[in-house]
């Protein structure tokens, strides 16, 4: 692993939670969609039991929970998640100095997400996000494998010929984290909404600001 004050070649970032908090509006919509399937859960539960999940894994947890779900149900929930993404999400605190301090470093970053494309067009593209990392987008959808394997990690770090131990990732899930640690890449673990020992858990620094970024790589 890198020391705390040297600078990482590429900077990973996920998507929902850490570019954009997009995950509360995503969770609620959840939340409603289950009531309608006989599990009736808030949203901090919802938000403990999901996020990071694929939608693969989301149904599959829900079932067991009790929710009657029929084969079309991913594609409903994706709908009804499109849809409330619409009414818009905000970009999340720090996030745009963030990425002008990296810019200045010369420090190559870009996204990893278990989202799809489409979903991260919607949430970045309503911040100026999506052209700003035009290319340098990798989802779990395209690329046929999903956090907590390290193969997305893996693959962004390839694109950009960085190796592994050169890589920092910004995750808010323990998912993420866990994906990180098996990538062999630091992970700073931001834990605005999640619970800070599980993300510490894994193996990532906890974080509560993004402010907190540059001076731990050395900017």
């Amino acid at each position: 692993m890198p020391l705390s004050n040297s600078p990482p070649e590429l900077v990973i970032f996920d998507c929902d939670g850490v570019l954009v908090d997009s995950e509360t509006v995503s969770n609620q919509a959840l939340v409603d969609n289950l009531a309608r399937y006989g599990v009736n859960i808030d949203l901090p539960r919802c938000m403990d039991l999901f996020v990071g999940s694929t939608m693969s894994g989301v149904m599959q947890k829900a079932i067991d929970l009790g929710a009657a779900l029929h084969n079309g149900w991913i594609e409903e929930i994706y709908q009804e998640t499109y849809d409330a993404l619409q009414n818009g999400v905000d970009i999340v605190p720090g996030i745009p100095e963030l990425l002008e301090q990296l810019d200045r470093a010369e420090i190559q970053t870009c996204v990893v997400s278990n989202g799809s494309e489409d979903k991260m067009q919607i949430t970045l593209g309503q911040n100026g996000l999506w052209n700003r990392f035009d290319g340098a987008v990798f989802s779990a959808h395209t690329l046929g494998v999903s956090k907590p394997d390290p193969g997305l990690f893996l693959a962004a770090a390839n694109h950009y010929t960085a190796q592994p131990h050169d890589c920092l990732v910004i995750e808010d899930s323990p998912t993420g984290a866990l994906a990180a640690a098996r990538a062999g890449m630091r992970c700073l673990g931001y834990a605005a909404l999640t619970a800070p020992e599980k993300l510490s858990d894994q193996g990532a620094e906890v974080i509560l600001d993004m402010s907190e970024v540059a001076p731990l790589i050395g900017l």
